[in-house]
């Protein structure tokens, strides 16, 4: 009986057949690739006031000002956030930043960040460079307080792509970064996203 049963079965599938042959089957709709966000594109590079370079000293100085706008409630770097600005110095020169704190309420912290995407709330307090991080980043009492004033110095010893973020919980990852990108052909500037 359990013959006559597959049997029965193979017999009523082949009969169902599959349909047109592929060769005269009707074309099946294109899917289209799922859509991909565009990157945004980046202004000319240039030298904005906050900025300086000094090629015979082989020094970068800049001024980045925490809560210069009131941009993300006062959470940026000069009025850019998310990614907005890229500012890229030369490979072996010595940075020197002032942090400056115009959040009229808040603590903020500015460290040269190995991570370059998806920040999480606790930020991975690792350190492209040596000395590359205002003191007590990640505290909310004890970093750079409003109205004051923080300044770092280190060399961008490696060509490379990072990001400037501050590490107190959840800054980051609400959208207090911007790139910062160590050139090895020895470009420098500043760029904003179009």
């Amino acid at each position: 009986m359990k013959l006559f049963s597959t049997l029965s079965l193979v017999v009523a599938l082949a009969a169902c057949g599959g349909g047109e042959p592929a060769e005269n089957a009707p074309d099946a709709p294109a899917t289209a690739p799922a859509a991909q966000a565009a990157a945004p594109s980046l202004s000319e590079m240039t030298m904005p006031d906050w900025f300086h370079v000094d090629e015979a000293g082989k020094t970068v100085h800049m001024t980045i000002t925490a809560g210069l706008t009131d941009v993300l409630n006062h959470w940026n770097y000069n009025g850019y956030t998310k990614g907005e600005a890229t500012i890229t110095v030369p490979e072996g020169y010595t940075i020197n930043i002032d942090l400056v704190n115009k959040d009229p309420v808040m603590a903020h912290s500015l460290g040269i960040s190995t991570v370059t995407s998806g920040f999480g709330a606790m930020l991975d307090q690792t350190v492209a460079f040596d000395g590359a991080v205002t003191s007590d980043a990640a505290s909310m009492t004890d970093a750079t307080m409003p109205g004051e004033t923080e300044s770092i110095s280190f060399v961008a010893s490696k060509a490379g792509n990072y990001s400037m973020a501050c590490f107190i919980v959840g800054h980051a990852a609400t959208g207090m970064w911007i790139h910062f990108n160590v050139s090895a052909d020895g470009s420098a500037g500043v760029q904003t996203t179009m």
